[in-house]
């Protein structure tokens, strides 16, 4: 039987706890109603709910090829939570991102991933540098590895750089079948020499079925703008199928690149 991801758990937030200054989407630790910590990513901020798509599609297949990934749950955000809150920048965020945004599970002590420090198998190298090909990852380098280590192990944090090409919405068809340049800046692209063999492996296992079932767990209101929401995950559903079936476009670009650092 293939792998199936369970529903997605919805949470309330009750607690702003502590801002996470990365970048300009401005992520906060919060917490819910179940008593635990997550790292709140807010459908305000500047890239809005496309990078909560990204984020939730990328982990959900991440975590289908046996990944750590950290559990995601749907977060809700009442509109009166912002009001006494005296950073006018965090209360604008928290006004704007009123309903529903992606919660990450918080992993308390985690480290940065460190290219110089930590080692990676050369299988799961591989299965992330395809993932993040297949997904066009512009943000997993060296500068930003958007990784951690916890329990001395390795868990895959952000996606939300991932499916660039919702930012624009045209030719996607074409964007399904690029080869992905951007894979030569990957951090452990250099450690990944089982490409061909995870390319066979992997696009078994992620099946249309899996797919739906991913797009399905996405709120209807965080997809608007290009059609209703079902027609939405259609695209989504489109281009990651047609991708997946023209993976020798991207493993080769990988392949290429990885050649020079060899």
């Amino acid at each position: 039987m293939s792998y199936l991801p369970p529903a997605i758990r919805e949470v309330n937030i009750v607690r702003y706890v502590t801002p996470l200054r990365e970048g300009g989407s401005l992520p906060a630790i919060v917490e819910a109603d179940d008593g635990f910590l997550y790292v709140a990513k807010f459908r305000g901020a500047g890239q809005g709910t496309k990078a909560l798509i990204a984020d939730l599609i990328g982990a959900e297949l991440a975590r289908s090829i046996g990944l750590k990934v950290p559990e995601l749950v749907l977060a809700n955000l009442d509109e009166a939570f912002g009001r006494t809150e005296p950073d006018e920048e965090i209360q604008d965020l928290l006004k704007f991102s009123t309903g529903t945004n992606l919660g990450v599970h918080y992993l308390s002590g985690a480290i940065s991933f460190d290219p110089v420090v930590n080692e990676v198998d050369e299988l799961t190298a591989s299965k992330i540098v395809w993932l993040d090909a297949l997904l066009t990852n512009v943000d997993r380098t060296a500068k930003n590895t958007n990784m951690l280590i916890w329990n001395r192990e390795l868990w895959m944090i952000d996606f939300g750089a991932c499916l660039y090409f919702h930012h624009a919405w045209d030719n996607w068809e074409q964007s399904a079948l690029s080869p992905f340049s951007n894979i030569q800046s990957h951090v452990l692209l250099a450690q990944a020499s089982l490409l061909n063999e995870m390319d066979g492996q992997l696009k078994a296992q992620l099946s249309t079925e899996l797919l739906s079932a991913i797009l399905n767990s996405i709120p209807d209101d965080w997809l608007n703008g290009h059609g209703t929401p079902d027609e939405m995950r259609k695209v989504y559903h489109d281009f990651l199928t047609r991708r997946l079936a023209a993976s020798d476009n991207f493993v080769k670009a990988a392949q290429d690149a990885r050649a020079t650092l060899i």
